[in-house]
């Protein structure tokens, strides 16, 4: 039985949230999540310098919409002062929390000494978390890794200095910046985060099935998870976590139907979001992941990538799902045997 998670006045239940991630977590993705019950969902990781220069694309990322509360919106810079300024942006934009990003390894990011590279200048770290405390209400919270590289783990230093500055609360996603997303994700030192701070931890990293969530919990005694890469495709992942959790019962993954249906309703909703030449383009991406695993499909994710206007890629969706209902569609190494 899992128990809610509190950040401050903000309850996480179930305590699962999605990982903020770029091009991924826009509104409709979010939306999708919440009705699949994460606890609380984050936003793409927003430019502080953007927001504050007016940039309108960026500021966009600050629309939230009712349904999908509590949520996060995470931000990104390297100036205390500035970081500060978006963060009584994001407040006054309606979001529940304000996320300081300590973990994006993107080299157009680090080149501004912003996301991981922060994890290289402690001081700097606690001066950004004490600017945006001091300037919002709302809590702040923060998204790290466990350290630039494995010669420099200095996550629980840095933990304690953002618990010392006014965080809420820490995301820890258990790989060095170097890293990035290679090798095995080190639970035991965001256990170690854990022992060392009084405020909420949240465990990332490596959660892709329920029985993964578990283990998070009880390995780490992390108070949330975060699921990033596990839910693409896979929004169905929180409902099914959270019934592990409360039952010890393990729901079916979804079928081949049910995912292609929710696939076409993502793309409906990126496309009354974002227009039909945007959100068909980035549906693609989208759809290399709910096709993951299903017969044939890298033959049918390049018919999708193919289509032109909205009505050619529900016509290939439908074709698909209709052959996998027929059963005409094999594994390919059942025609092997």
């Amino acid at each position: 039985m899992y128990q809610p998670c509190s950040i401050r006045e903000v309850k996480i239940d179930p305590p699962l949230v999605l990982a903020p991630m770029a091009g991924v977590t826009d509104l409709a993705f979010r939306l999708l999540c919440k009705g699949f019950g994460a606890g609380l969902v984050c936003t793409e990781f927003v430019s502080a310098y953007g927001l504050t220069y007016g940039n309108p694309k960026t500021r966009s990322f600050l629309l939230l919409q009712e349904a999908e509360h509590p949520v996060s919106v995470q931000i990104f810079g390297a100036e205390p002062e500035r970081m500060a300024t978006a963060a009584k942006m994001v407040e006054d934009a309606g979001a529940d929390l304000v996320d300081l990003n300590l973990g994006c390894t993107a080299p157009q990011i680090g080149k501004m000494g912003a996301g991981a590279r922060l994890l290289q200048h402690p001081r700097r770290v606690a001066a950004i978390v004490e600017a945006m405390v001091r300037t919002v209400s709302i809590p702040v919270t923060v998204k790290t890794r466990l350290g630039w590289s494995e010669e420099n783990l200095n996550v629980v230093a840095i933990a304690r200095l953002c618990e010392g500055a006014g965080a809420a609360a820490i995301a820890v996603h258990g790989r060095t910046a170097q890293q990035r997303f290679r090798g095995r994700a080190n639970w035991e030192a965001i256990g170690e985060v854990k022992a060392a701070v009084s405020i909420p931890v949240i465990g990332n990293g490596d959660v892709r099935t329920p029985e993964d969530a578990r283990r998070m919990f009880q390995q780490t005694g992390c108070q949330a998870v975060m699921i990033g890469r596990g839910a693409r495709g896979n929004p169905w992942l929180f409902s099914r976590i959270a019934h592990y959790l409360r039952t010890g019962e393990l729901l079916p993954p979804p079928t081949p139907q049910e995912r292609l249906a929710l696939a076409l309703r993502h793309g409906r909703m990126l496309k009354e979001l974002k227009g039909e030449q945007v959100g068909l383009r980035e549906m693609r991406k989208h759809l290399s992941w709910y096709f993951r695993g299903l017969p044939h499909a890298a033959r049918w994710r390049e018919r999708v990538h193919r289509a032109r206007t909205w009505e050619e890629l529900v016509e290939t969706i439908e074709n698909y799902g209709q052959l996998l209902a027929a059963g005409t569609l094999r594994p390919s190494r059942e025609r092997r045997n």
